[in-house]
């Protein structure tokens, strides 16, 4: 069709050309009488034609590099463009060639790169695997896979913020991005981890890689507030093969499980996936349940050792000052059960809620006992006991499941409250138990500052800061169970901690609040707080937990 175009432009032209020649070349095709209409014909038509020949000429030299850029674009390639002269037709298609392109890559960007590392996204990742599986399988060639996951992660976003963790996530994918050959891939898979896919690679020299990112990763050093000089490391696990025996999802399921092997072997270090060898005199050692049962018994007797040790040690001091709470521990597992959690989680909570206050032994006495108004820096003192409890932890291996409890019960529903302003189901829910709990508890028993106050009154007042302070449908839960008797003391906790009966200062404060609201405040033995801003308090401020800029509230240990 484009040569038949072409002939019906150029014919006319040639014949036009031809007349001007010879114009009597046509003398015997016409009749006489009809020569001057036929010439006019003619002229007409060798306008016509020359300029559609030069239409056209024109159109090729000045849109022909449009028109490939965007045949460029269309195949995928959004870095075109196109430079633009003038302002008339030509230069505004230009600009807008370009702008589909800068949008198109940006929407690719988007759908395959991880926002916050710079690396490719899961879906980018699995995409490009399958794409090298199905060429290594065709071709017969090597291709493996690894894992890489940050060690204790999640303790440097408890210890130091997650802008902090944001910068650990980048400068690990980066350090391993920069390391990598061009035809490998790296991509954040999930959260702390990353996945490396290793082209025309075996299993022996990806461990060698692998190796030694790890070393590359555990020497960089990252700048952020509190510590200039952070350092994390990471375990790998890896796993390949080559042509017909490589499968996307067994590679995938295989350098995960080698990755969880090297962390659970002591982290920090490259773990190889091997098949277990059908032919050895013992192919595979699978864990008997009378086996996996006594094991997990003695776990539980481990971790209920240092949970003992750690309520030894805190027992002996004053109910405000971190002493387990019997009660506290009632509540919270009564209220884990009728929320149907799973037995360990229950569990779980239970001993986060006898050890909550542990930090409060490295704030000192005078602070804690202190009933006068709190300075602004005996005020950071206080709210550092949280965080000091994550510490103590932290090192306690068999209770570090109770680390996020511990460090979130201080939280509000609504947000504002401290170490990390968290608001509603962000609050892990162990936690938001707790501080229902504890506020109770603080409630209810004497302080040097604050006479207890009745059952019932303080069911109103948790009810009167549901949905601010507290998560509305564990009050609801609460009140469900203990609106018409008050919870009991588990006694087992008692018998640690057998509190001896000492005679107490009472001493009531009165609150003046302009605007009438409620007058009733609970603490723990360090102050009152509000439920509303969670500001350092001015000097004059009660000892406590939190502000009380105006409005009242509750406050736990």
């Amino acid at each position: 069709m484009r040569l038949l175009g072409v002939l019906a432009i150029v014919a006319p032209v040639m014949i036009g050309i031809l007349l001007l020649v010879d114009p009597n070349v046509t003398a015997s095709w016409v009749i006489e009488g009809y020569r001057p209409q036929v010439a006019g014909i003619m002229a007409i038509t060798l306008g016509v034609a020359s300029t559609a020949v030069l239409s056209w000429i024109i159109l090729r030299i000045r849109f022909g590099r449009l028109v490939k850029a965007a045949e460029k674009i269309a195949a995928g390639d959004y870095t075109i463009e196109v430079p633009t002269r003038g302002g008339g037709l030509e230069a505004r298609l230009g600009i807008a060639i370009n702008g589909i392109s800068t949008s198109l890559a940006d929407t690719h960007d988007r759908a395959t790169i991880d926002r916050l590392t710079g690396v490719a996204n899961r879906q980018a990742l699995l995409a490009y695997l399958f794409a090298e599986v199905e060429r290594a399988t065709r071709y017969g060639r090597p291709l493996c896979v690894a894992f890489v996951d940050i060690d204790h992660f999640k303790a440097v976003n408890d210890s130091y913020g997650h802008a902090a963790g944001d910068i650990v996530l980048r400068g690990v994918a980066q350090t391993i991005a920069e390391n990598l050959r061009a035809s490998d891939l790296i991509g954040r898979y999930g959260g702390e981890e990353f996945m490396l896919i290793l082209t025309e690679t075996d299993v022996e020299e990806g461990a060698a890689l692998s190796e030694k990112l790890r070393e590359l990763v555990e020497r960089k050093r990252f700048a952020i507030e509190g510590n200039p000089a952070l350092s994390v490391t990471v375990s790998i696990g890896i796993a390949g093969g080559a042509g017909q025996q490589l499968r996307m999802e067994a590679l995938v399921r295989d350098a995960d499980a080698a990755m969880y092997s090297a962390k659970s072997l002591g982290r920090n270090q490259t773990y190889i996936f091997e098949e277990p060898d059908e032919d050895s005199r013992v192919p595979r050692a699978p864990i008997s349940e009378a086996g996996r049962a006594r094991a997990m018994e003695i776990g539980r007797r481990a971790r209920d050792a240092a949970t003992d040790v750690l309520t030894s040690f805190i027992a002996p001091l004053p109910h405000y000052r971190g002493q387990p709470s019997a009660l506290i521990a009632a509540i919270v597992v009564e209220m884990a059960r009728q929320l149907e959690l799973p037995d360990v989680e229950i569990d779980r909570i239970r001993v986060a809620a006898l050890l909550h206050d542990v930090g409060k032994v490295a704030v000192p006495e005078a602070i804690l006992d202190k009933p006068a108004p709190l300075t602004s820096a005996e005020w950071r003192s206080v709210v550092q006991h949280p965080r000091i409890g994550q510490v103590i932890l932290e090192h306690a291996a068999a209770l570090r499941d109770a680390v996020p409890i511990i460090l979130h019960h201080h939280e509000r529903f609504a947000g504002h409250g401290y170490p990390y302003g968290l608001r509603a189901n962000e609050i892990p829910l162990g936690a938001r138990i707790v501080a229902i709990a504890d506020a109770y508890d603080a409630m209810t028993h004497d302080r040097p500052y604050k006479r207890a106050m009745s059952h019932d009154a303080a069911i109103i007042e948790l009810q009167q800061h549901a949905g601010t302070q507290f998560d509305p449908e564990l009050v609801a839960l609460f009140c469900d169970l203990y609106t018409h008797h008050a919870p009991t003391p588990d006694p087992t906790i008692l018998a640690i901690t057998n509190p001896q009966p000492s005679p107490v200062s009472r001493r009531e404060r009165r609150t003046a609040s302009a605007d009438g609201s409620s007058k009733t405040m609970a603490s723990d033995g360090h102050g009152l707080v509000d439920l509303g801003r969670s500001e350092p308090p001015p000097t004059g401020q009660r000892a406590g937990d939190g502000p009380r800029p105006g409005k009242s509230g509750i406050v736990a240990g």
